[in-house]
């Protein structure tokens, strides 16, 4: 009996190694072109924060320069979850959306000020609606912690996937 139990133990946990379930196997990260961009752009406009603090903001607002075009834009909140810089919807920058939720419930800047305490950058996605639209899309939003002064901020850009 013992045997047959250890057996039939062994065949769930290779089973389990085989075909992992889901929601113990983090998403790969995207690496597509467009992918590679939103990285580059987050990191540029994370090294423009270090070196010229909140002064850097107006640029990302300028719609149809490289921070703002179409549906790609740099937003940036702080760890308290305070928008600071969010160009198709300015009507949000400085206030707090820390349970602020998506469509799905989702609660999106608690769970990237979640993230950045244990890791640097990363990839999250959420529902939230493209510029000019209302209804939410899926998006998938590269993000980084970077200093402004001594204060650590959120930095990111994200992809639309419908």
């Amino acid at each position: 009996m013992k045997i047959k139990t250890l057996y039939v133990g062994i065949l769930l946990l290779s089973g389990m190694y085989m075909f992992p379930f889901p929601g113990f196997s983090a998403a790969p990260e995207p690496q597509s072109d467009e992918a590679k961009q939103i990285v580059a752009l987050v990191e540029k406009a994370a090294a423009l924060i270090e070196a010229r603090g909140q002064a850097a903001f107006p640029e990302f607002r300028k719609k149809d320069s490289e921070w703002y075009n179409g549906t790609t834009y740099i937003f940036v909140n702080d760890m308290q979850g305070t928008s600071m810089v969010n160009p198709p919807k300015p009507e949000i920058e400085g206030t707090n959306n820390l349970d602020m939720k998506d469509a799905n419930g989702k609660a999106l800047i608690r769970e990237m000020i979640d993230m950045l305490k244990t890791k640097e950058s990363g990839w999250i996605d959420y529902m939230w609606p493209k510029p000019g639209e209302t209804e939410p899309s899926r998006k998938l939003s590269y993000i980084k912690k970077v200093k402004l002064g001594e204060e650590p901020l959120i930095v990111g850009a994200g992809i639309y996937s419908d």
